[in-house]
């Protein structure tokens, strides 16, 4: 059975969104099952897409959804989230 995490947090990486800390959340989000989507500012990415990511321009401080559907959504969202909260990643 497929579950649905969604949860928001503050981009805490000073540089934003860059392609360090975007080549993190791909990694990262490669490694689930689950399909992981990005949102900024209206604006939604796929978490496998570098490019997508990097597309977002988010910046320090901004408000930033995560949503994992699929078998380990929760864990994926967890995860995410502890990433971008740091400041080496998203």
């Amino acid at each position: 059975m497929s579950e649905t995490v969604v949860r928001e947090v503050a981009l805490a990486n000073p540089l934003g969104l860059h392609a360090r800390p975007c080549h993190s959340l791909v990694t990262l989000a490669q490694s689930f099952q689950s399909e992981i989507r990005i949102q900024c500012e209206g604006r939604t990415a796929d978490a496998s897409s570098i490019l997508a990511l990097m597309t977002l321009g988010a910046v320090e401080g901004a408000s930033i959804r995560v949503e994992a559907e699929g078998p380990d959504a929760g864990r994926a969202v967890d995860a995410i989230c502890l990433l971008i909260e740091s400041e080496e990643g998203g």
